[in-house]
């Protein structure tokens, strides 16, 4: 059953006759096809934002002998971002989840599971950037100061252990999550056009909650202590720069700076939609209850990081910038030849 399909089921109450209910589900199920036409056009962007991003920094890690602490971490995120956004269009698109030629529940439990992965890796790869960039900044008398080189070397590590925390911790989610026609249960939750959550034990669905929630509270927390480390190490060198008149300090620590407003533009973006997508998300699971409207608008809200980040980044790295004036430039002498 499909969200125009759900509208359709309970006419509403206070408009008399069968033209307002009519007219009323007309209003509701273009307002549906209109939330899945902007998350669709808002995924392609993502899509091929996140395509470019990646390959462009694949390129730079395997030919260029000088690399950004950031550039793997980006690399990493990019390639989440990209995962998390077709998985996304996978559930709302139902000629691309048909042609899948596996059972409906395997399918559903894939999806959804890996869906909830890469948005915890998303969470965790965010915090890294975060933290790095403050530990980058920091200044030679700074206790964090010890960790420059070392943390760098053990950022493979990190990733590791993030891509074990977010598997371990969303594998409860493949028992519980079926396929709407193989369930004929009416306390189903809808995650999806064809994907629903099975009823879970209210003391499973307590901890399930409280872990999900603390572990997304932990990370979220440690970005904005970075976050706000950053900007007080921002303030301070202003200050200092404007007491000294120093043109050479300011420009030593431009390329710094930029990477560090730049991070911090990103934090604020993640928490914000983070923050709408949590309480949306968490009041649809504790009141098990479902709407096509708010489910299309949620799909939107948790998507959009994954298509700002890839745009952020990419119009604030001078080494993208002047790859892409570079190759532009030479298209229309190349056409000319041609």
């Amino acid at each position: 059953m499909g969200a125009a399909d759900q509208l359709q089921e309970d006419p509403p109450v206070g408009i008399p006759g069968s033209e307002g209910v009519q007219v009323f589900k007309l209003k509701l199920l273009t307002l549906v096809l209109m939330l899945k036409n902007a998350f669709f056009f808002q995924a392609g962007v993502g899509v091929s934002a996140n395509t470019f991003l990646l390959f462009f920094l694949i390129f730079r890690i395997f030919t260029d002998c000088w690399l950004k602490p950031t550039d793997l971490i980006t690399c990493h995120l990019a390639f989440i971002h990209l995962v998390m956004l077709l998985c996304a269009v996978h559930f709302l698109s139902s000629d691309l989840f048909e042609s899948l030629n596996f059972q409906n529940d395997f399918k559903c439990k894939a999806l959804f599971y890996l869906t909830r992965v890469m948005r915890g890796l998303s969470i965790c790869n965010t915090c890294l950037l975060s933290m790095l960039q403050a530990i980058t900044i920091s200044p030679s008398t700074s206790w964090l100061a010890r960790f420059k080189h070392k943390f760098a070397n053990y950022i493979v590590h990190v990733l590791f252990f993030y891509w074990s925390l977010n598997l371990s911790s969303s594998s409860i989610l493949i028992l519980h999550t079926v396929a709407l026609s193989n369930m004929t249960q009416t306390n189903l939750l809808k995650v999806g056009k064809y994907c629903s959550l099975s009823p879970m034990n209210s003391i499973i669905r307590g901890l399930v909650f409280i872990l999900s929630l603390s572990q997304s509270v932990f990370f979220v927390g440690m970005m904005l202590l970075s976050s706000t480390y950053m900007v007080i190490l921002l303030l301070k060198h202003q200050k200092r720069s404007q007491h000294l008149h120093s043109t050479n300090l300011s420009l030593r620590a431009f390329a710094e700076k930029r990477a560090t407003q730049t991070i911090l533009l990103l934090v604020s973006c993640f928490v914000f939609m983070y923050l709408v997508d949590i309480m949306i998300s968490s009041s649809l699971t504790m009141l098990w209850a479902y709407n096509p409207i708010i489910l299309d608008i949620q799909n939107i809200v948790a998507n959009l990081y994954a298509t700002v980040c890839p745009l952020i980044q990419i119009s604030s790295d001078k080494r993208i910038i002047y790859f892409l004036k570079k190759y532009t430039t030479k298209i229309p002498s190349m056409l000319i030849r041609v």
